[in-house]
């Protein structure tokens, strides 16, 4: 499927590096130098969704990537109330701890696409300063988001069994869902998947961390004022086929922001980094050299 060699499970998780957030354990990863670029992953997975990307970027970059709270290797306190914006706290305690304080170019997906919002939205609080940020298939717009029925499910009261009998069967079906018809996830992938959620009793917190859905509702118009404001260079990279946030949700984002820069990749589902990661690097790649190019274009170098 992948042009790409990726990067195992095994070995991915071997890389890993720890810190404590809010006195949880967090598991991340960072490689390469030069300038910071955030990798923020999707729900219900975890940071090895990068690991085609991975070692390209970081043959560029600097890049860094956490597992977040509830997700992966990193812990899953079962009372905890998950929320998007502690997610975000997340991402600059990691900075922080990392040392790094300058300009932050952000590639996120799905889960992480509302963290990376709320990421905007601090950069226009000048919380933070953001270099760029692209987004990979999201909800960036609770009106287009089209949630799987098990994502309904776990967010009503049967969320908490739905998620004590959710299997790597189940995990399956859903991804066959979302993933294009032409790339489905393989059987090693479903394994690696199916073990960072499985891994310290993940399902049991899934009814808890889907509540991701209200937040977006809740944070909606603020998010988008921050990304209609803002002059952080932004792209969005789609899988036109994804049913949830494809081709659909890149129409309401060229409604709402003004000179959208969007790329869709037609045959391709939810998971574009994992279906189809060299396009997804290309895309990438000509996004920062172009901005690169404008910005060495005004400082006349």
């Amino acid at each position: 499927m992948s042009t790409l060699p990726g990067i195992g499970l095994d070995d991915w998780r071997s890389r890993s590096r720890g810190f404590s957030f809010n006195g949880q354990a967090i598991r991340y990863w960072t490689a390469g130098e030069g300038e910071p670029l955030l990798l923020i992953h999707g729900f219900p997975t975890a940071s090895w969704d990068w690991h085609y990307l991975w070692q390209p970027l970081a043959a560029k970059y600097r890049v860094i990537a956490c597992d977040m709270l509830g997700f992966g290797y990193s812990a899953k306190p079962r009372e905890h109330v998950y929320s998007l914006l502690e997610q975000a706290d997340l991402q600059q305690a990691l900075l922080a701890h990392l040392g790094i304080g300058g300009p932050l170019h952000v590639l996120a997906h799905d889960y992480g696409d509302s963290v990376a919002q709320e990421l905007i939205a601090r950069h226009q609080e000048d919380r933070l300063q953001l270099a760029s940020c692209v987004f990979l298939n999201g909800g960036l717009f609770p009106e287009t988001h089209r949630p799987v029925l098990t994502q309904k499910l776990l967010l009503s009261p049967l969320g908490p069994l739905l998620g004590r009998l959710f299997s790597r069967s189940k995990l399956k079906a859903n991804l066959t869902k979302v993933f294009g018809p032409q790339t489905p996830p393989s059987d090693s992938e479903l394994d690696a998947f199916w073990e960072l959620i499985a891994h310290n009793d993940g399902p049991k917190v899934m009814h808890r961390l889907i509540h991701y859905i209200l937040d977006r509702r809740v944070n909606r118009e603020r998010w988008v004022a921050a990304m209609q404001e803002t002059a952080v260079p932004l792209r969005v990279i789609d899988g036109a086929l994804d049913p949830i946030s494809g081709a659909h949700m890149v129409a309401r984002y060229r409604e709402l922001i003004a000179n959208p820069d969007t790329v869709l990749l037609e045959a391709i589902g939810h998971y574009p980094q994992t279906e189809a990661p060299a396009e997804v690097l290309a895309h990438y790649l000509e996004f920062r050299e172009r901005w690169e190019a404008l910005a060495c274009k005004d400082a006349l170098c």
